[in-house]
């Protein structure tokens, strides 16, 4: 409030007007008059700059002093006015009371009129400011409340936290009219406050990089403690190293905590800058930050949820047709005679799909890889995988999808390294991820499916594994397809292999004979093995069960003067473990100086290559001697086939084992006694399963009715 008091002083009478006013001056300091003989030019002071209050005569010329008051109370309805004349009545007091008239005075002779007309006009001055600041603050304070309400308003529209944390400090440092407003949010990540939000003049003196965490000073103390504090004088106050501002900006500052949010604070220039209604303001505003806060959280949570349920549903969705698709392609499969069909049909079905652009299939001896069927693309994408060569990007994915067995997904080919030649037929066919399933059965590799699918990393992890259980099908699919097929063909695939490796079991025994050893058979009881050997009759292999881990037992058959039979239980062995997987028989196995030779029969349906590959990974030092197509008799064929049928396993152990201990031969290499305690079993069971066996070899033979 301002301590001088402009007067206007109005009297028809210059000397009586420039009187008063000296005298009001003399009685009070603060009073400053300005003496004027017109009502009319009192109107136009009036108009053209503050007076605090009017002293004016009644009887007047132009305009009396009541219509001068009126005049005033059309401008100003509370501005003190004081009547000051020297005709005094009641009829006058009542006029001017009516119309409004602060005071009235009536003249009188003496300095103690002005006395009293000073104190008046002091009085009135005062009432008058005081009622004027307290409307202002009135007003101010609805203006402040309508900014707060438009705020929260605002906060409660706004949908993320960040907007929440700007329009909080802006409103801050708006109605509280404070140097520094900033807000910081708490990260339970990390464990810290961090900066959220600052008004343009709080950032030239604020590191937004500025943290707190725990036992970094008050911001911190207030978050933890989740009550509010003011410091009045900073440069008294221990603020440690958390003081947001410089010392002479930020004077007094006021901290808020925001629950689990984080906090908000308010800083001034001036010593005990915060009065009762800014802070109570302030608290009103993080109330109100705090509860939009809790809004926008559980909005958020909400909105991930909607998200989570929306991705939750589109993936549903996708694996039910999927899973659709899948349906069709195994019953496609199921009806497949050939493994081109089963290829076929695979990739028709994907290409038909909305789901997928194209599809095509290699397979695993391809290197490069070679296309052998395909759908839903033309062949010139085809043609362009075999021109590349060694250099086609799928030729490194196809071989890390079977070093893998596993399904490969290729994200984006567009920034994938090496797939920068495709480029131009992704952006042409409209693919971006590439899928790459193995098609295996067990340890069988049959090749690589590829799947082209629109958008970046568009295969889900629930797809992945639709797709792996495809890849199985398929593989199985194909075994069983080409097993039905050896069945059905004669021809047979015979690899000789040369092994130097001194762990296979042959080249040791070899070695500790002292002399070359042949394998005469081999029977498969599904756990162990039992074979039989012949060595030269110098050779001793009696009691190697001791020194050799992989030998269960070893016992004589028949000594002859050329050879000595033996029979040798063997526990499976990594080769014999390989053959058993790929289905291939042993026919022939000879070792002589720790080098042993051996003759596998391939079934028609299994692929070279992986049976020697998978020697070799046991076994390095293989090699192949020599490949070739053996023909079997249609009779003897169907012998073989139907034998097998009619005979138990038992029935069938016992033949092979008489057949090749010599229990055939004249005079016998062995009795059934000795085959029956090579096999563990008494020697009344071994023939009754060899009688069987010979009863039914016989029946097949003889009777040609038979089926």
């Amino acid at each position: 409030m301002k301590n001088s008091i402009a007067v206007l002083v109005v009297d028809n009478e210059p000397g009586f007007a420039k009187l008063a006013g000296e005298m009001l001056e003399r009685q009070r300091k603060e009073i400053v008059a300005e003496p004027t003989t017109s009502a009319t030019r009192a109107l136009e002071i009036l108009e053209g700059r503050e007076i605090d209050c009017i002293v004016s005569d009644y009887e007047m010329p132009e305009m009396s002093g009541i219509e001068l008051l009126e005049r005033v109370r059309t401008v100003d309805a509370d501005l003190p006015f004081i009547l000051f004349t020297g005709r005094g009545s009641e009829e006058v007091a009542s006029e001017a009371i009516a119309a409004g008239v602060t005071q009235y005075l009536q003249k009188e002779t003496g300095n103690e009129q002005y006395t009293l007309l000073a104190n008046q006009v002091t009085n009135a001055v005062r009432q008058y400011r005081t009622e004027a600041e307290l409307q202002a603050s009135k007003r101010r304070y609805e203006r402040t409340l309508a900014t707060v309400h438009e705020t929260t308003r605002n906060l409660m529209r706004a949908e993320t936290k960040d907007e929440i944390y700007r329009e909080t400090v802006d409103t801050a440092a708006d109605i509280l009219d404070v140097a520094i407003a900033a807000a910081y949010s708490f990260d339970p990540t990390d464990g810290v406050l961090k900066h959220a939000a600052s008004t343009e003049s709080t950032r030239q003196f604020l590191d937004p990089t500025t943290t707190f965490g725990r036992g970094d000073g008050h911001v911190w103390d207030v978050f933890s403690e989740g009550d509010s504090a003011y410091f009045d004088d900073t440069n008294e106050t221990s603020m440690g190293e958390d003081a947001l501002a410089a010392e002479a900006l930020s004077r007094s500052e006021l901290i808020v905590p925001l629950e689990a949010h984080g906090v908000l604070l308010a800083g001034t220039e001036d010593v005990d800058g915060f009065d009762e209604t800014m802070t109570e303001l302030f608290h009103i505003l993080a109330a109100n930050a705090e509860a939009a806060l809790d809004r926008a959280e559980r909005e958020e949570l909400l909105r991930e949820h909607d998200r989570t349920l929306a991705r939750q549903n589109e993936e549903l969705t996708r694996l039910n047709h999927i899973n659709e698709v899948i349906r069709e392609i195994n019953h496609g499969v199921a009806q497949a005679s050939t493994r081109t069909e089963i290829e076929r049909t695979v990739c028709e079905r994907l290409a038909d799909t909305e789901r997928y652009r194209f599809a095509w299939i290699t397979a695993s001896e391809d290197d490069p890889p070679e296309p052998t069927e395909w759908a839903g693309i033309d062949a010139t994408y085809i043609d362009h995988v075999r021109a590349d060569g060694e250099l086609a990007p799928e030729a490194e994915l196809v071989r890390e999808t079977l070093r893998r067995e596993e399904i490969v997904v290729l994200s984006d080919v567009l920034e994938a390294d090496g797939w920068d030649r495709r480029r131009t037929e992704a952006l042409t066919y409209g693919y971006q991820t590439v899928l790459s399933v193995p098609l295996v059965d067990g340890e069988r590799r049959y090749g690589v499916l590829l799947v082209h699918v629109s958008g970046v990393d568009s295969i889900s992890e629930s797809e992945r594994e639709v797709f792996a259980e495809l890849g199985e099908t398929i593989g199985h699919a194909i075994r069983s397809v080409e097993r039905t097929r050896a069945i059905l063909t004669e021809s047979r695939l015979e690899l000789e292999l040369e092994m130097r490796d001194a762990r296979v079991l042959f080249n040791r025994l070899s070695t500790l004979a002292e002399g070359p050893i042949t394998l005469e058979g081999i029977i498969d009881q599904g756990g162990d093995i039992v074979a039989f050997v012949s060595v030269p009759p110098t050779a001793e292999l009696t009691g190697l069960e001791e020194s050799q881990a992989s030998i269960e037992t070893v016992s004589v058959v028949s000594e002859g003067d050329d050879e000595t039979l033996y029979e040798v239980t063997l526990a499976s062995t990594p080769l014999l473990s390989v053959l058993r997987a790929y289905e291939v028989r042993l026919r022939a196995a000879t070792a002589e100086n720790g080098v042993a030779t051996i003759v596998l029969e391939l079934p028609q349906h299994v692929e070279a290559r992986a049976v020697i590959e998978s020697i070799r990974d046991e076994h390095p030092e293989t090699e192949l001697l020599a490949r070739r197509e053996t023909t079997n008799t249609r009779s003897t064929k169907r012998l073989d086939s139907r034998l097998e049928d009619r005979l138990t396993d038992k029935q069938f152990e016992a033949l092979q084992a008489a057949h090749y201990s010599g229990f055939f031969e004249w005079p016998r290499e062995s009795t059934g006694e000795d085959i029956a305690a090579a096999l563990d079993v008494s020697a009344p069971t071994y023939h009754y399963h060899l009688r069987a066996a010979e009863r039914k070899l016989a029946t097949l033979v003889f009777d040609t009715n038979s089926k």
